[in-house]
């Protein structure tokens, strides 16, 4: 007897059920975690060959064993019989700062903050925050990601279940708690270290949707700046980062409002797909018109140091993904970025493991495949960090 699909499938869904499914769901996740970050609970950077250190500082392989034994650099550990002398990530951050020519932050500048911007999900909006975040400290940057997606992918990519071990008070929540005379002014309360040396974050969990009710509620206030609040809470840890990056939720929500006015610069990473190109149009056409309501109705006005939009997830024997790159460049022009990001399974695997690119020590599938991934995440920190330099530090 052929029994239907309904006929198959429980008719009803209640709060017990739900709650029996996220405690499951959430134990599954916590051991998928474990099983996948084995032998370690925890998220552990990546070691460096010495030919991999040289290529960060821009020095010849052939010098990094005689600078390593100068006695004035971290010396790297080998286990001898001919092995490979390999630093680790915090080594590795100190050479790079005594030998690479990066343009430190200017001793009078703070720290440019960008918002990393989509409507639409699955556009590689985290992965493209963190693997910049990633990439800025291994060219001597010092990061914070803030983590305003409810959903704390960030989040995850450093190892931590946001459902199971970020609260409220973790996030950037209180800063809006009414009144606000008594919420938090600074929020240094949230900021926490991650497993990747140089790179810290302010988490985000499922609690951060109370944010989302509150701001509505201050924006009936005349007397209160509702879309500030983010921008006056952050505006301490400027003098702590070189760059703090804002890891958004794939909506033009409050706390997105908040994290555009926060930033010196904007950046969108963008699949040549239909839907994410129209999605993309949709973004900007509601932030203009937020934009312009905050100037005819508060008098407040906002613009940026640079706005970047970056082609990602592309695949280049694609038709389709052609027409629609086309479309992209047409209407955003000098703002796209001359560099793509492939669509990659060294990018999928990572994904899948809670990892990124620059987390990958050995890709054991195709190595041309990753290092042409690498080589283009390397590409785009570097045009991001020029950007930084060049129009939000420029004249500080």
């Amino acid at each position: 007897m052929t029994v239907s699909f309904l006929q198959a499938q429980p008719q009803r869904f209640s709060l017990a059920d739900l709650v029996e499914l996220a405690d499951r769901a959430n134990a599954t996740l916590d051991g998928l975690r474990e099983k996948m970050l084995e032998p370690h609970p925890r998220k552990r950077a990546p070691v460096y060959t010495g030919a991999q250190v040289a290529a960060l500082c821009g020095i010849d392989p052939k010098q990094i064993t005689y600078l390593a034994k100068r006695g004035d650099l971290p010396s790297g550990s080998h286990g001898g019989n001919g092995k490979r002398r390999e630093f680790s990530l915090v080594d590795t951050r100190i050479w790079v700062h005594r030998l690479a020519k990066i343009p430190p932050r200017p001793a009078n500048a703070r720290a440019a903050t960008i918002a990393v911007v989509n409507f639409k999900g699955g556009s590689t909006k985290t992965t493209t925050a963190f693997n910049l975040a990633q990439g800025l400290t291994l060219r001597g940057r010092r990061v914070l990601i803030v983590d305003l997606d409810p959903q704390g992918s960030a989040t995850t990519l450093t190892g931590m279940l946001p459902a199971a071990e970020v609260m409220e008070e973790h996030t950037v929540a209180p800063i809006t708690y009414p009144p606000l005379s008594e919420a938090p002014k600074d929020v240094r309360y949230a900021v926490q270290p991650t497993y990747w040396d140089g790179l810290d974050i302010i988490p985000a969990a499922p609690h951060l949707f109370n944010a989302e009710i509150f701001l509505p509620i201050h924006s009936r206030d005349p007397d209160i700046a509702w879309w500030n609040i983010l921008n006056q809470a952050i505006d301490p840890l400027r003098d702590d980062y070189d760059v703090i990056i804002f890891d958004t939720a794939p909506a033009l929500s409050y706390l997105a409002v908040n994290a555009v006015i926060a930033s010196d610069g904007l950046l969108m990473p963008l699949p040549p797909d239909n839907l994410d190109y129209a999605s993309s149009v949709a973004f900007w056409n509601l932030l203009s018109e937020t934009l312009g309501a905050l100037k005819n109705s508060r008098g407040f006005e906002k613009d940026f140091a640079f706005m970047r939009v970056l082609l990602s997830r592309v695949e280049t024997k694609s038709i389709a993904s052609s027409v629609v790159k086309d479309w992209i460049i047409r209407t955003y022009g000098q703002y796209v970025l001359t560099v793509e990001i492939p669509k990659s399974q060294a990018a999928s695997v990572g994904a899948v493991q809670f990892g990124t690119v620059y987390d990958i020590a050995k890709y054991d599938g195709a190595a041309a495949t990753y290092q042409k991934i690498r080589d283009a995440y390397d590409t785009f920190v570097e045009m991001i960090d020029q950007s930084v330099v060049a129009t939000v530090w420029k004249g500080n």
